[in-house]
């Protein structure tokens, strides 16, 4: 007789026909396929992102497509638990997601190949669905997911046939029975891995070093502001330990933005459109920002999802162009009380229109503590606004500023039942001591920042248990945009205590009214609880 039956034929043996057995493969070896395709399939869709733009590629595409898509609640969640650490938390949850359902495809190709085929063909449409999505993006974006899906099947589909099966009703087999076919299938699934790390390693190092914004703000060299800052007062740091400095470094300066992957701007082509209820519009371009009469100045930014007592919050010396300068060239028609300011990535933020064009220091920044921006912090542009929170005012890598009214436009949080207006609540944190802290009786310092942008703090007092509030120690006012540290000498006797700190402005003290962060910024006493041996 020759030829071979296939699986799925009936097999002759002595003038009976029976139906041959039925065979399965190892669920983990179907698993392994599974997640050996998606590695593939992440790996070349990074790859081909370099050409395309990191936006398109596929985990980036959908990652973001999440944030954008995150309830205000999760997000403060996220934010409240990682702090800045959010988009890593995001990338290692998204991959592990991506892992359990590679591996279930993986599992369900080994029993009927069209089954695993469908999930890959789904998830490859769902990146290709976010890359598309994406402000600006063009029909190029989809080609990372496209390819990248097509590698992820084929490599499921050679995978898939290398895996040693056995009858369902057969015992046990041989040792070593099925060894070639399982060795066959891991040194297949080893090329497989390192494919997808090859691919992936080169759209992340690739994509970052040979970016035309890393090296222009290498070579560049700010101009010396027409206006420099004021000098800082000798005594705006308490210098006592454990307090944050009065000057944040950038290192170390908060970042919370819904960027997944760090737009890179080339300074050389970048241009902010100045349109919407303008009597002209403008086009300002990077020589003539750097060509403008530059302005420094100190300003605390604060993010709104900053807890009470929380650390979002940081200090710097900024330098850029006030904004009422390029509006005034616009000339805002009557009506107009919004300026909604436009990311590269197409974030958006609200601003009322009198907090750019009354005398505070409101700023299209390009330098941060002497140095260019940044990447992470918005080279080669930013928008600074003392006096309100960053989603109503910080936009980063800002290209666009259209003049409308809030009746007229929303912006990303205000879409997400965020405030409109954000204006900076009056907030104190006690940093020194540490809540939980053992001290010794005696004289403990108590200390920690203030802050109340565009006003000023006037006065701190501190409250031990339930008694009176007793003045602080103010440090050296480094101006009404910065914040202020403090300090108390507390006469601490023994047993456990709780303290807690209140800021005046000079409209008076701080709420000590609990409110959470949405929709417009948190409020309430911050308090530690320490004991006092």
């Amino acid at each position: 007789m020759s030829g071979s039956a296939s699986d799925d034929e009936p097999v002759t043996v002595a003038g009976s026909t029976a139906a041959p057995p039925r065979t399965r493969a190892p669920v983990g070896l179907g698993a392994l396929a599974g997640v050996v395709a998606g590695l593939v399939t992440v790996g070349v869709g990074s790859l081909v992102s370099l050409f395309t733009g990191a936006a398109s590629d596929p985990l980036t595409a959908v990652g973001a497509a999440f944030v954008d898509a995150t309830p205000p609640w999760l997000k403060e969640f996220a934010t409240s638990t990682f702090g800045t650490a959010d988009k890593t938390v995001l990338r290692i949850g998204e991959a592990l997601v991506l892992a359990l359902l590679a591996a279930t495809a993986g599992i369900l190709a080994a029993r009927r190949w069209a089954w695993g085929a469908t999930v890959v063909v789904l998830l490859g449409a769902v990146a290709l669905a976010a890359a598309l999505g994406r402000p600006g993006a063009t029909w190029t974006a989809a080609l990372p997911s496209l390819l990248g899906t097509i590698a992820g099947l084929v490599t499921l589909q050679s995978l898939v046939a290398r895996l040693p099966r056995r009858a369902e009703d057969a015992g046990p087999q041989p040792a070593g029975s099925s060894g070639p076919d399982r060795r066959a299938f891991l040194q297949a699934s080893a090329i497989g891995v390192a494919v997808g790390l090859v691919g992936l390693a080169a759209g992340r190092l690739l994509g970052a070093a040979g970016r035309a914004a890393t090296a222009a703000r290498a070579a560049l060299h700010l101009p010396a502001p027409k206006v420099p800052a004021p000098p800082v007062p000798a005594g705006v740091d308490v210098g006592v330990e454990g307090v944050d400095p009065w000057a944040t470094p950038p290192d170390d300066f908060y970042r919370i933005d819904t960027a997944l992957v760090v737009p890179q701007v080339d300074p050389n082509t970048w241009k902010l459109r100045v349109h919407g209820l303008v009597e002209h519009e403008v086009e300002l371009t990077w020589a003539e920002l750097l060509a403008s009469d530059l302005v420094e100045a100190w300003v605390t930014l604060a993010c709104v999802s900053n807890p009470v007592g929380g650390d979002l919050v940081g200090n710097q010396r900024w330098l850029g162009l006030p904004v009422r300068e390029v509006l005034a060239r616009a000339r805002p028609t009557a009506g107009a009380d919004m300026v909604l300011s436009r990311s590269a990535d197409g974030w958006t933020a609200s601003t009322p229109l009198e907090a750019l064009t009354d005398d505070r220091n409101a700023l299209l920044a390009v330098g941060m503590d002497g140095e260019p921006l940044p990447l992470v912090h918005g080279f080669p542009v930013r928008m600074v606004v003392p006096g309100l929170y960053g989603y109503v005012s910080a936009t980063k890598w800002v290209v666009d500023l259209e003049v409308t009214r809030f009746a007229d436009a929303t912006a990303y949080w205000t879409d997400r039942g965020w405030s409109q207006r954000g204006p900076v609540k009056t907030q104190s944190r006690i940093e020194v001591p540490s809540t939980g802290a053992h001290v010794d009786a005696g004289t403990v310092v108590v200390a920690g920042t203030s802050w109340a942008q565009h006003r000023g703090i006037t006065r701190v007092q501190v409250q031990v248990d339930d008694g009176a509030w007793d003045d602080v120690t103010l440090a050296d006012d480094g101006g009404i945009d910065s914040w202020r540290q403090w300090r108390y000498d507390w006469p601490a006797t023994s047993g456990e205590h709780t303290v807690r700190v209140r800021a005046f402005d000079p409209d008076g003290p701080q709420t000590g009214a609990q409110a959470d962060v949405v929709p417009d910024g948190a409020t309430g006493y911050d308090e530690i609880s320490v004991e006092v041996r």
